[in-house]
């Protein structure tokens, strides 16, 4: 009888460890958001940010995620030092008073083992909106180089400026925004209870 209730026990804290969610570090090096708007109705007109941190929580076999992500505003490339300083302004960003843009999640959709879709709130200058990002591309697999699972995404969204306090320029500066990420995030070791 001891010999049953052990087993069963050990059944238990098995599927437990393995139905446990992974953690990922975000790499800032692979990780770039990127914002997309026209200008005067000339071009289309692309800039992103070049500092990004958080981490993603994933679980596969249960179908769930979840992601912390924030981004340095103060990295905002433009490709032009005067405009870099523009649009880190009082009227955009805004980035002395408000120097992080967040996206927090916890709502991962899922067809089949592949995440489609991540609904959050997004933060820009103080003001949080709920947004979604639809998943163009996920990978998970080992890294050739650092030996260890890393997993990858693109995925996009469209937003509204003004809805963050960030219209100037309107419709000369489109207000709808193409926002779309490219992230790359490495598996963090296992802690053990």
């Amino acid at each position: 009888m001891n010999r049953l209730v052990t087993l069963a026990v050990l059944v238990v804290c098995t599927s437990t460890a393995q139905a446990a969610p992974d953690t990922y570090l975000i790499d800032g090096t692979h990780t770039f958001p990127q914002f997309t708007y026209t200008h005067l109705g000339y071009s289309s007109q692309t800039h992103g940010f070049d500092k990004t941190s958080g981490t993603v929580t994933l679980d596969r076999a249960a179908q769930t995620g979840s992601a912390d992500v924030t981004i340095d505003a103060t990295s905002v490339h433009t490709g032009y030092a005067l405009f870099n300083g523009i649009i880190q302004g009082a009227d955009y960003f805004d980035t002395t008073r408000y120097p992080t843009i967040t996206f927090k999640s916890s709502k991962m959709t899922f067809e089949g083992n592949q995440p489609v879709s991540m609904a959050g709130d997004l933060t820009i200058k103080g003001v949080t909106k709920p947004v979604t990002l639809t998943i163009t591309h996920f990978l998970c697999m080992p890294h050739p180089m650092l030996k260890v699972v890393a997993c990858g995404a693109n995925a996009t969204a469209s937003i509204k400026r003004s809805d963050f306090n960030m219209g100037k320029g309107v419709p000369y500066v489109s207000d709808e925004i193409a926002l779309s990420l490219a992230i790359e995030a490495i598996k963090q070791p296992t802690t053990t209870q």
